[in-house]
């Protein structure tokens, strides 16, 4: 996703007596209180980009601005100062004309309380951005049918607006903007105002719409858990400005002020977070060919009671202090016949929420692979409980379990001999 879709420029937008003169103050470092008298200030300084294919949430509370920012984006409002480009075509310093143009083959708007044509069928609304472009009936139909069995509501294509239930509207406005063909959607609050599991349910088929179709989605919400599911990429507003843009991690993990940290302190973290986002350094590992020998040097030098045994940085399994104890009085050398392959692993992106049980399953920190089953990363169980009550952990470096006392005195005689060439048997009492 390198392409810019859509970019804004420094926005502003005062209503009032004297929008103009409102700006200048405000670019002179006066407050949006401060200019009362010259107007209202909705959008403050404003700039962002968004990617082609991308999900782009605007989210903040009621009169931060961000309504007002959405209508700037397709021309329904002009700015006061700024600019917005839409595939590298100005919306704001453009004829009448060419704003219908790009509005006709660019951009669709979804709106909160659906907007549909009440005496049309389900079939008609969802085709009349097409009809408006001046496609002939049979091809538009088609068409509109077809993005109608994308949100699943084929078998209702004659049906009309009132027969239908408030989730089912609001999928034909869906299905309009998508059958429109325009490369990118702007929704205005458009699941607000649905009940909670049916905005559930709209959440993830916008997901998966979006994902097959590729289309670029900005999104407005005051909603954060909803911001939180949706976006790539999150632009935070208050009073104005935009106080923070980032990735729903980056806004979690690294909140920009108290305002943005109090907003996420009762967000799900567990379906926010990812393993990437609270791995740990793979630090306490041994590659195969250390042998026996290497493996218990490691869990010696670092107290521990296991660690991660690699081939050319690829995960093959655990070795624990208990295998490597017993292969040393065998005198076994071969640290490959001590692994134990069983190891459960989890992928950098996989959440939280689908992690946490296989954390309980296992003794020693999940393995973070990637597809190579390269070992990127561990998971030690403080830290994952630390990363789900949003507190930080006492270290950035964790032993994977720390070795009971007599573990450890039963370890350095072992040591001790291996070092000094002494066989084990001999060493230390079997």
């Amino acid at each position: 996703m390198t392409e810019t879709a859509l970019e804004a420029h420094h926005l502003y937008k005062v209503f009032g007596k004297n929008p103009a003169a409102g700006v200048r103050r405000l670019k002179a470092g006066e407050t949006r209180d401060d200019i009362l008298d010259a107007g209202t200030a909705a959008v403050i300084d404003a700039s962002f980009s968004v990617k082609a294919g991308e999900i782009f949430v605007i989210m903040g509370l009621s009169g931060s601005g961000k309504s007002t920012i959405i209508r700037m984006l397709n021309g329904l409002l002009t700015p006061t100062d700024g600019e917005v480009l839409i595939q590298g075509r100005s919306v704001t310093r453009t004829s009448a004309k060419e704003l219908r143009d790009i509005r006709r083959k660019s951009v669709s708007m979804v709106f909160q309380h659906f907007a549909l044509l009440p005496h049309r069928t389900v079939l008609d609304n969802a085709a009349y951005a097409l009809e408006i472009q001046g496609v002939g009936r049979e091809e538009r139909n088609a068409r509109a049918q077809e993005i109608l069995e994308k949100v699943g509501l084929g078998l209702w294509a004659d049906k009309f607006p009132d027969e239908l239930s408030g989730g089912m509207r609001q999928r034909v406005g869906l299905a309009r903007a998508l059958t429109s063909g325009s490369d990118i959607l702007l929704m205005d609050e458009a699941f607000s105002a649905l009940d909670p599991l049916i905005r559930r349910e709209m959440q993830e088929q916008l997901v998966e719409l979006q994902q097959e179709l590729g289309r670029t989605i900005i999104f407005i919400t005051h909603d954060l858990n909803e911001a939180m599911f949706l976006g790539d990429r999150i632009a935070v507003m208050r009073d104005g400005r935009i106080v923070q843009n980032g990735t729903p991690e980056e806004i979690l993990t690294d909140p920009a002020n108290d305002y943005v940290a109090q907003f996420v302190q009762d967000v799900d973290r567990t379906r926010v977070l990812t393993a990437s986002a609270v791995m740990e350094p793979p630090h306490l590992t041994t590659p195969l060919t250390a042998g026996v020998r290497g493996a218990l040097r490691v869990l010696r030098e670092h107290q521990a009671s296991a660690i991660f045994a690699v081939e050319n940085r690829r995960l093959v399994g655990v070795v624990t202090d208990r295998a490597v104890i017993r292969a040393v009085k065998a005198g076994q050398t071969d640290l490959r016949q001590i692994v134990d392959d069983t190891v459960l692993t989890v992928g950098p992106d996989d959440l939280l929420t689908d992690i946490v049980e296989r954390a309980v399953e296992t003794p020693v920190p999940l393995a973070v692979v990637d597809e190579d089953r390269r070992l990127v990363g561990v998971i030690p169980r403080v830290v994952l409980l630390a990363a789900l009550g949003n507190v930080p952990p006492t270290t950035r470096e964790m032993p994977i379990i720390q070795t009971p006392i007599d573990m450890v005195a039963e370890f350095t005689p072992l040591v001790d001999a291996v070092e000094s060439g002494a066989t084990p048997e001999g060493s230390v009492n079997a």
